[in-house]
């Protein structure tokens, strides 16, 4: 007697190759499926494939989104700034904190050489033609990026390029986290957290 069956067993293959997803819990999510209806699997089914067939990146800021132009220049949003992220769940990130309200743009990875990846595979040039022809001008660009040795590389290279047309450049501050103690910070998070330091008040 084969157990699992080879049909859970090809299920509990493909769940486990989502990211943060074992194989024990791959299993609990099929077995879990298998006590629910028809109905509840078909629908799940169904939006997985609405999600691959159906779902686009906006033209402007590649965002996921319903169409190739999404809301990303509308008028309650300050048309001056935009942030530059790694990827979409950079974004939703920042929005919940409800503290920006500038545009976005995206660009879909960072710049690693060791993974073959250089600047012509990213949405770079797209940030700088959309930079040229906004209207409002844009004022600031605010790069939002993991404090990686990739995060850093992207970073310096658009910056390089942002600065030869005057733009200003801003990056998000890093340092020790709200709660956090001091001894049990990185030497690279409580030196960036010295070189910028802020006034108290």
């Amino acid at each position: 007697m084969n157990f699992p069956p080879k049909i859970v067993e090809n299920a509990v293959e493909e769940i486990s190759k989502l990211p943060g997803i074992g194989k024990k819990t791959a299993l609990r999510l099929v077995l879990h499926l298998l006590k629910q209806d028809k109905e509840s699997t078909s629908n799940l089914t169904s939006a997985l494939n609405h999600l691959r067939e159906d779902i686009q990146y906006c033209g402007t800021c590649h965002m996921i989104s319903d169409t190739t132009d999404c809301t990303c220049r509308t008028i309650t949003r300050d048309l001056s700034t935009i942030c530059v992220v790694q990827d979409t769940p950079d974004v939703m990130a920042i929005e919940n904190t409800a503290q920006y309200k500038g545009l976005y743009h995206v660009l879909g990875g960072v710049i690693s050489p060791i993974e073959g990846i250089g600047p012509e595979d990213l949405h770079i040039d797209s940030l700088f033609s959309r930079i040229d022809k906004s209207d409002p001008k844009i004022e600031e660009v605010i790069l939002a990026l993991s404090p990686t040795m990739e995060g850093d590389t992207t970073a310096f290279y658009i910056t390089k390029k942002l600065k030869a047309l005057g733009i200003k450049v801003t990056t998000i501050a890093r340092g020790i986290p709200i709660g956090g103690e001091l001894e049990y910070a990185d030497e690279l998070t409580l030196g960036r957290s010295i070189l910028t330091r802020t006034i108290y008040d």
